[in-house]
C-alpha cells in the first residue's frame, strides 16, 4: 500500500504523519511541535519545529516507501511560488515551505495547498461531504478557515486561497467601531474561540477559555449563551454569503471551538435561514465534520493520494 507524508502547519502547532492510500495514519508516525509565539517571532524556531516533525516521520520503517509529501498550511499561500504567509506567523511571510520540506526529507515531490483546502479534500474524500458535489468545509477554532468543493472538485483559486471564509466581512457596524480596521468585523474576528472569549469577558464574564465558555453555556449563563450565539451567527452570515454565491448543498463545520455547544451547527443553520435573501441559500444543510482532528493530515495526504479531486 502506498504511503505518503502529510504535514499540517498552523498558528499553534505543526503536525506530521505518514498516511496510507486508504486515508489511515500509520501508527507511531504522528508527531507535533509547537509554533505559537516563538515561531511567530523567529523563523528559525518555526523551521526547527517543521524539521522536527518531518524527521520523526523519516525515522519510521515505512519511510522507505515514501515518495511524496502533501502540505496543508495556514494562509495565505502562493502556489506558483510555493510560499506561505500565515496571518498568525509573521516570521514565515514568504517562507518557501515546499522547498524546505523537500530539503529536509529528500523527497522530490512535495504538494502544497491551503489548510482549508486540505480539510475540505479530506471531508469530501472520506467524511461528511462525501458524495456532495457542492460544499464548503470550515474549521472554527483559534482561527476560522475553509475550503470549497464546486461541481465535484476542490477549488484552489488563482493563488491557492479559495475558501478563506474567515476573512469575509460580516458586520459593517463593527468595522466602523475599530477605527477603520475590518478584522474585527470578519467571521474570524467575531466567531473564533479566542475572539468569542474576548467578547464575553468584555461583557463581564469571568471565564478564561473555550472550555469555561462551554461549561457556562451548558449551564445557561446568559453572557456565555450570548457569546456562543454571536459566534454562530457570524459563521451563519459567512455561510449565507458563500451559499448565495456558489449555490452550495452542504456546509461542514469542524474545529475545536465548534464543540463549545452541542447545538452549534443548529445555531449556525438557524442564522443561515434567518439571513438568507434567496431561498436556495437558506436551504443550506449544516452538519458536523466527520473526521475531527484527523482531517488536516488526511487532507494533506490526499493531495498525493487523491490528486484526481483537485482542480
Amino acid at each position: 500500500m502506498n504511503v505518503t507524508m502529510a504535514l499540517d502547519l498552523g498558528g499553534t502547532k505543526v503536525e506530521a504523519a505518514l498516511v496510507r492510500e486508504d486515508g489511515s495514519v500509520v501508527e507511531g508516525t504522528r508527531s507535533r511541535a509547537a509554533t505559537g509565539e516563538a515561531a511567530a517571532a523567529d523563523r528559525g524556531a518555526a523551521e526547527h519545529a517543521v524539521a522536527q516533525v518531518v524527521r520523526h516521520c523519516m525515522a519510521a520503517p515505512e519511510w522507505a516507501g515514501v515518495a511524496a509529501a502533501g502540505i496543508g498550511s495556514a494562509g495565505p499561500v502562493d502556489l506558483a511560488a510555493g510560499t506561505i504567509a500565515p496571518i498568525n506567523l509573521p516570521s514565515l511571510q514568504g517562507f518557501a515551505i515546499a522547498d524546505f520540506v523537500a530539503g529536509v526529507s529528500g523527497l522530490e515531490r512535495v504538494v502544497l495547498r491551503l489548510d482549508g483546502t486540505c480539510i475540505a479534500l479530506a471531508e469530501s474524500w472520506l467524511g461528511a461531504a462525501r458524495g456532495v458535489r457542492n460544499a464548503l468545509v470550515m474549521v472554527v477554532s483559534t482561527g476560522v478557515g475553509g475550503g470549497v468543493v464546486s461541481d465535484g472538485r476542490l477549488v484552489a483559486g488563482s493563488g491557492g486561497n479559495a475558501g478563506h471564509i474567515g476573512q469575509v466581512v460580516v458586520a459593517a457596524d463593527e468595522a466602523s467601531a475599530v477605527e477603520g480596521s475590518a478584522h474585527d468585523a470578519t467571521v474570524e474576528g467575531i466567531a473564533s474561540g479566542p475572539n468569542t472569549v474576548k467578547w464575553a469577558r468584555s461583557q463581564g464574564w469571568e471565564g478564561f477559555s473555550g472550555e469555561d465558555l462551554a461549561r457556562d453555556y451548558a449551564a445557561g449563563v446568559p453572557v456565555a449563551v450570548a457569546a456562543v450565539r454571536r459566534s454562530a451567527r457570524a459563521v451563519g452570515l459567512g455561510l449565507v454569503n458563500a451559499a448565495t454565491l456558489l449555490d452550495l448543498e452542504v456546509a461542514v463545520i469542524g474545529g475545536g471551538f465548534s464543540f463549545v455547544a452541542g447545538d452549534y451547527p443548529e445555531l449556525v443553520a438557524a442564522a443561515v435561514r434567518e439571513h438568507a435573501v434567496n431561498a436556495y441559500a437558506g436551504g443550506l444543510k449544516v452538519v458536523r465534520a466527520a473526521l475531527g482532528g484527523e482531517a488536516p493530515l488526511v487532507g494533506a495526504a490526499a493531495l498525493v493520494h487523491r490528486a484526481d479531486l483537485l482542480s
